[in-house]
């Protein structure tokens, strides 16, 4: 497996599992470098390698009456202040090819959103960025098909890459975790993330928005970390059921703590990589 390094943190290959985490999507500028400023001090505490994440522009929204964020300008602004105050990486969505350039120029990994996944044009132009691509496994793909996702963005001469578990889509508004997914992706030699937030939505189950189910993203970060995954990627907010995006499936301050110090402690096992091998998926 590849090590992965964004800027002195190093991902995969026997490294310390890294967390991505911070709001779904950016409010304004004070909250967004509280959330980052308070869970950089609690990743320290833990020993975590940590990214800060929040999005500029949900573009995917369900309703065109949803909170989407700042836009690319004021956003990428924002996190050029987390990144430089707080010395933190940064990651957000990109979602056309003229986004790539512009936020390339501050983040620190470009992540391409679950549904545009398979959007060839998108991931080669950020692939030829240099920078980290995390790209978001989509919900109506199969663990095995990631590998042309994979070769897309190699072909563009880009081999930093994260791949994203994210849950599939298992009728109408409910996805549900595969942890073989983690096992499998691995063996294409990139480090595999665990977003255990977005894994427990409920798409489309509030009607014009995405319900959740939080109560699961414990056991499913705890499982993650058993299989082998090499970071968790979550989303946090200081007030959830306040939250303009994604509410329902975040988790606040007070839950990961104990989320951090209970899949550490499976981390420190030694399990990571472990699993057995995968190709019993196509017997």
């Amino acid at each position: 497996m590849k090590t992965i390094v964004v800027c002195d943190i190093s991902i995969g290959k026997g490294n310390s599992p890294v967390l991505i985490a911070g709001p779904c999507a950016i409010e304004n500028e004070a909250q967004t470098l509280r959330h980052a400023e308070r869970l950089m001090k609690l990743t320290q505490e833990q020993e975590v390698p940590f990214i800060f994440k929040s999005s500029y522009d949900k573009a995917n929204r369900l309703s065109v009456k949803s909170y989407r964020g700042p836009g690319i300008k004021e956003g990428l602004k924002i996190l050029k202040r987390v990144k430089n105050e707080l010395d933190l990486p940064v990651l957000s969505d990109v979602h056309c090819q003229e986004e790539v350039t512009v936020a390339a120029e501050v983040l620190d990994i470009l992540q391409i959103p679950a549904f545009l996944c398979r959007q060839t044009d998108l991931i080669t132009a950020a692939a030829k960025t240099g920078k980290v691509v995390n790209i978001k496994k989509g919900q109506f793909m199969a663990p095995w098909d990631m590998k042309n996702i994979v070769e897309k963005i190699e072909s563009a001469g880009c081999q930093k890459i994260l791949l994203t578990e994210r849950g599939a889509s298992f009728g109408y508004n409910n996805l549900v975790s595969d942890m073989r997914s983690i096992v499998v992706m691995r063996e294409f030699g990139y480090p595999v993330i665990f977003d255990a937030t977005h894994s427990v939505q409920l798409p489309g189950g509030a009607g014009s928005s995405s319900g959740g189910q939080r109560q699961f993203v414990l056991p499913l970060a705890r499982a993650a970390a058993a299989v082998g995954c090499d970071g968790l990627f979550l989303e946090v907010h200081e007030n959830p059921d306040q939250a303009p995006s994604d509410g329902p499936n975040m988790v606040d301050f007070s839950m990961l703590e104990e989320l951090l110090v209970q899949v550490k402690a499976i981390w420190e096992v030694g399990i990571r990589g472990q699993a057995p091998n995968s190709q019993n998926h196509l017997d």
